[in-house]
């Protein structure tokens, strides 16, 4: 740098002195520097020719100046006369205005008194040397005469440092000069206009003063290109370079323009040679055509300095341009790289399994892929770095480092992915060791499975069992791990804690799985060389037996004896069919253990089986995730992204992040956790059960995603990320793994749960399941209630969804026109019901068109019903799938038809267990008011509507009741009740399992304690009793011996209408049973408003129905308004 600045200096130097040399070169041409006249500053002066100089020269050269007759010749004044002369003897060269002037004065015209004036006043005034002075005096007689009478006395006069001859005519004058140098006035043939000639010497002293502006002009605007300082960035070097390139060419313009007038004045000097070869050239003229020539190389030299210098700092501005292109290039490159560089160092992870490290060596390969435009542009960048130091550029000491640095980084890159790719190679090779490894033990663990053991009891099927086992074996010298301490070796630069962790349980699977072959071998091993033993049977011989047909007590001892030793000879066989059966027992017992250690290995394959799938899951999400999500943000990315996909990244994935770091950073890690215990792994689902209810998010944003998806799914954005991820399969396939994988887990459970039925964990793994498939059904429900439509309130309020399904539905209305209701029976409403643990829904299903999530249906809403005010009727006559739903003591009944019985089953089985809950929590709160009465107000009458609060042993039963689950049976009935037996006073009339068409089943609107009609007259009336549980709210202070003996509390099963109005009734408190007549027991059951009863339906005695009290409505929600549809 400092030497380019040293060559700059010098260049402008160099210029300057050139430039200096001339400007004064062109004084000396023009005389400036000895008399600073110019014809144009006496141009008035000069057009009076009263002197000129005509361009004659005497016979030694000496320039000739002609003053010709001007009689005003001693008006003129002597500033302008001196002037003049000045001028005129300046321009002659040095070497000839040397040798002297020759002064011709032309007096012919004038008188003696005047030329004497004027030889004394020239020979007074004149500024250079005189060589000769010639004088032609007057032509008239007298004054000639006069003239030489007084010169002859006056010559002391006219003494001067040159002589002074008078002539008398032009003749003598061409004696002293030739005639071709005198102008046709005094006789001569020297060709002079004297108009031209000032015109002349105006244009060379006009082009003089030219050129030496010019030259000046050059050297100021060399002076300002060397002192203008360098920018430091591009757009600034350009717009200096610009700028300058500009005045240069301005500069050579006014150059080229000086250029062209001097020649046009070298031009009009030759212009009358030019017209005829016979004209002569006074010297003069071609004095002034050399001046013009030597002018016009000045002009050459400024033009050449000013280039040379030009080009010098051209090359400055270009080089400082290419200077500051590298620097930013270099700036821009070295950003690049260093992103790059830190990508790269986030490649740590070496992957936990053989399609992680293959996705991560892709992932690397598309770093090094994105990466090669950088890598590649700085190694142009240095290449020209190179180049410019080459070509000896300025700034040789700032490019240089800047080049090596480049050079660096790109050899650090290619080193540093190098060294990459070698430890996922490295760890790809370890990984599909590990897998093969695995592969070969569950392919092991399949072969010791699949043997059946029946067939290994034979010594042929051990045997065979035995060569199946060792020519597996023989394959594990591929297949599995043979050293620790080598792979620990081998691959301790990408063995990570949980690498090394996995490498150990790998290899620990593949002793514990040759441990098991090792065990199966020996087992196999005794069964092939065990030797069935034949058993001969020995029978008793005749002739011992006819000999002794009937033996005396000695003989008894005989044959005692002899007995004795046939028996141990039948003893004999029998202990060796004993002993053989003792090894069939053990052999059993071995078989079973083989039975369980062939569930174990079945076990640990479904484990393996959930592991892998789910690696497997975690990587895709991981790939959906980091290959289209993420670039969905990546500028470079940005040109194929549709409009419609601006901002839908959420829309398009929904929470899959949040599901993929549940997996990768919990449950996967949870999971592997149990690969020795698989049976145990039902605790992981239970656990960590909350955490999946993020599918439902998913799957709720799952139609939404699809149309997004149909909407775009030609986007050159996906298709470019499938081509970089390698996909077989669209993103639409990827995005539907997340409700394929919670589908997959209760398969996975059921596998596991029958191979775990007598293990540890079966009831998690029941549990766990059965919470799976709860949560499938949540999904699936919460899929159904997002297409509802129409509902105002929020759906949230109305507490869980607990089933949904379609019926078809008839209404039968007490309030509504009886057209309407006819119409009703006949004409089904096809309704889509939503049971909620407050509500039921009625909604039409509406079926849309379109294609996948868009085919399916929306629900618009219709009505609800309270649950606070519903009942049910269990069975329908004349259809088993049907049974009904009412609503406020029966003034709305919906008679609800199900696909099937077991759907119906299940729907009333859910819709009691609500209502169930709902009165255990009404009798609670009941019970508590009542405990609180009992202990502050006195005791009320037998007809009060409370329970009699001052019978301690019926708040004891309350109290007892109110804690025991048990208790809730005096309430809810849902059974048929017994029959009673013939003789006993049992009425001969049954109830039929059919609801009669003119009744439609019991409801709460028939029992006082329930109707409208009840609390208007104060509760006082007949109250129809039904077969049911009860709970006394009276003592039976009037009973007889033949009736039954309640008191309050006791809760009651009232069995059978029997005859002359008397009720068999059951005292399941006591106990006891017998018949009691019904206005006894209307009373001791009561009106009270706080009796509570689930009572079985007329028509149907396994229905149940729930009547609520008002004191049971007081601690309900207030019922839902019903918005009709």
């Amino acid at each position: 740098m400092r030497f380019w600045l040293r060559n700059e200096e010098m260049a402008l130097e160099e210029m300057v002195q050139r430039l200096n040399a001339v400007s004064r070169h062109t004084d000396e041409i023009m005389h400036q520097d000895i008399v600073p006249l110019c014809a144009a500053d006496i141009q008035e002066q000069l057009k009076r020719r009263f002197a000129y100089l005509s361009g004659g020269r005497g016979q030694d050269g000496s320039p000739v100046i002609t003053f010709p007759d001007y009689p005003a010749f001693s008006e003129i004044p002597d500033k302008e006369f001196q002037s003049v002369m000045t001028y005129l003897t300046s321009i002659p060269s040095l070497q000839d205005a040397g040798i002297g002037f020759i002064l011709v004065i032309d007096r012919r015209q004038d008188k003696w008194t005047s030329v004497k004036a004027s030889v004394l006043r020239i020979a007074a005034s004149f500024p250079a040397n005189l060589q000769l002075v010639l004088v032609l005096r007057p032509t008239g007689f007298f004054q000639r005469t006069l003239s030489e009478i007084a010169f002859k006395f006056n010559r002391d006069d006219f003494k001067m440092k040159v002589p002074v001859i008078m002539l008398s005519s032009v003749p003598e004058l061409h004696g002293y000069i030739d005639k071709s140098q005198l102008t046709e006035d005094l006789g001569g043939t020297l060709d002079y206009c004297h108009s031209r000639w000032l015109c002349h010497r105006t244009a060379i002293e006009s082009f003089a003063l030219m050129v030496k502006q010019t030259a000046q002009m050059l050297q100021s605007f060399g002076t300002e290109l060397a002192e203008t300082e360098l920018p430091n960035d591009v757009q600034s070097t350009s717009s200096v370079l610009s700028t300058h390139t500009e005045k240069k060419d301005k500069a050579k313009e006014d150059l080229q323009l000086a250029l062209k007038e001097g020649q046009r004045i070298l031009e009009s000097l030759r212009e009358p040679l030019a017209e005829s070869t016979a004209h002569s050239v006074n010297q003069d003229q071609l004095d002034s055509q050399a001046t013009v020539q030597r002018l016009l190389a000045q002009l050459n030299e400024t033009e050449a300095a000013f280039d040379e210098f030009w080009a010098k700092h051209q090359q400055k501005l270009g080089q400082c341009l290419q200077l500051r292109h590298f620097e930013q290039g270099f700036r821009e490159v070295k950003a690049t790289l260093d992103t790059v560089s830190q990508k790269i160092a986030t490649f740590t992870d070496v992957g936990n399994s053989l399609a992680h490290v293959e996705h991560l060596l892709r992932s690397l390969a598309s770093l090094e892929e994105k990466s090669s435009v950088a890598v590649e542009r700085a190694r142009a960048l240095a290449l020209q770095g190179q180049q410019l130091i080459e070509n000896k550029h300025y700034a040789v000491d700032s490019i240089h480092p800047k080049c090596e640095e480049l050079q660096h980084l790109c050899h650090q890159f290619a080193t540093e992915i190098s060294r990459r790719r070698g430890l996922l190679s490295k760890s790809r090779e370890l990984h599909s060791l590990l897998e093969t490894s695995m592969k070969w033990c569950d392919e092991g663990i399949y072969l010791l499975a699949s043997q059946p053991v029946d067939k290994c009891q034979s010594q042929d099927g051990a045997e065979a069992a035995l060569q199946e086992i060792e020519k597996f074996l023989e394959t594990g010298v591929e297949n599995k791990i043979q050293e620790l301490s080598k792979i620990y070796k081998e691959y301790e630069t990408i063995l990570t804690p949980d690498l090394l962790d996995h490498v150990q349980k790998v290899f620990q699977k593949q002793e514990s799985m040759h441990e098991m072959f090792h065990r199966r071998q020996a087992s196999l091993k005794k069964l092939a060389a065990k030797q069935t033993r034949p058993v001969q049977p020995v029978a008793p011989r005749p002739e011992a037996l006819a000999k002794s047909p009937c033996p005396s007590p000695g003989s008894w001892r005989g044959s005692e004896n002899s007995g004795s030793e046939d028996s141990a000879l039948r003893r004999g066989p029998y202990r060796r069919a004993k002993n053989e059966r003792s090894e069939n027992r053990q052999g059993r017992g071995s078989s079973t253990g083989d039975e369980e250690e062939g569930l174990a290995i079945l076990r640990r394959h479904v484990m393996n089986e959930l592991l892998d799938t789910e690696r497997a899951y975690v990587e895709e999400l991981l790939s959906v995730l980091e290959g289209y999500a993420a670039e969905m943000e990546n500028p470079l990315m940005t040109h194929l992204i549709s409009t419609g996909l601006h901002n839908k990244k959420d829309v398009l994935f929904g929470n899959m992040e949040e599901i993929y770091h549940f997996h990768n950073r919990v449950f996967l890690r949870e999971l592997e956790r149990c690969t020795d215990c698989p049976e145990l792994v039902g605790r992981c689902f239970l656990e960590r059960m909350e955490d999946f209810q993020i599918y439902e998010k998913y799957c709720q944003n799952k139609p939404r995603s699809e149309s997004l998806w149909r909407q775009c799914s030609d986007c050159p954005f996906f298709q470019e990320c499938q081509k970089k991820l390698d996909h077989k399969l669209s993103l639409d396939s990827y995005l539907l793994k997340p409700v394929q994988r919670i589908t997959k887990y209760q398969l996975l459970l059921k596998e596991m749960l029958k191979y775990s039925r007598n293990c540890e964990g079966a009831e998690d793994l029941q549990e766990a399941l059965s919470s799976i498939l709860g949560i499938l059904k949540a999904v699936n429900d919460s899929m159904h209630l997002i297409a509802i439509t129409g509902y105002d309130g929020n759906l949230s309020d109305l507490g869980k969804l607990l089933m949904q399904g379609s019926f078809s539905v008839w209404t039968d209305h007490k309030k509504g026109h009886t057209k309407v209701k006819e119409l009703a029976r006949f004409k089904p409403m096809q309704r889509h019901l939503f049971l909620h643990e407050k509500a039921v829904l009625f909604c039409k299903k509406r079926e849309e068109n379109g294609e996948g999530y868009e085919k399916a249906p929306s629900y618009s809403y219709k009505q609800s019903l309270n649950m606070t005010a519903v009942g049910i009727t269990e069975n329908v006559k004349g259809d088993a799938k049907k049974f009904e739903i009412w609503y406020n003591s029966r003034e709305e009944v919906y008679i609800v038809q199900a696909p099937t019985p077991e759907i119906k089953a299940a729907w009333v089985n859910e819709i009691r267990k609500v209502l169930t809950s709902q009165l255990q929590a009404c009798r609670e709160a009941s019970q508590h008011r009542t405990l609180e009465h009992s202990h502050s107000l006195p005791l009320p009458a037998p007809s009060s509507t409370s329970p009699s609060g001052g019978n301690s042993r019926h708040v004891k039963k309350l109290e007892e009741r109110k804690t025991d689950p048990l208790s809730l049976e005096g309430y809810v009935s849902s059974s048929l009740p017994k029959p009673p037996e013939k003789g006993k006073g049992w009425s001969k009339t049954s109830h039929s399992l059919e609801v009669p068409e003119d009744e439609g089943g019991w409801s709460s609107a028939e029992e006082p304690i329930n109707s409208s009609d009840a609390e208007e007259d104060g509760g006082v009336g007949p109250k129809k009793l039904v077969p049911g549980k009860y709970t006394v709210v009276l003592d039976d202070e009037k009973g007889g011996p033949d009736t039954l003996a309640m008191r309050s509390g006791d809760v009651v099963e009232v069995v059978e209408e029997g005859a002359e109005g008397l009720w068999y009734v059951r005292d399941l408190s006591s106990g006891t049973e017998g018949w009691v007549p019904a206005s006894s027991l209307s009373a001791l059951l009561g009106t009270s408003s706080s009796a509570q009863c689930l009572s079985s339906s007329e028509s149907s005695p396994g229905s149940a129905v729930l009547s609520n009290s008002s004191s049971c409505s007081e601690g309900c929600p207030a019922p839902f308004s019903d918005l009709q549809g």
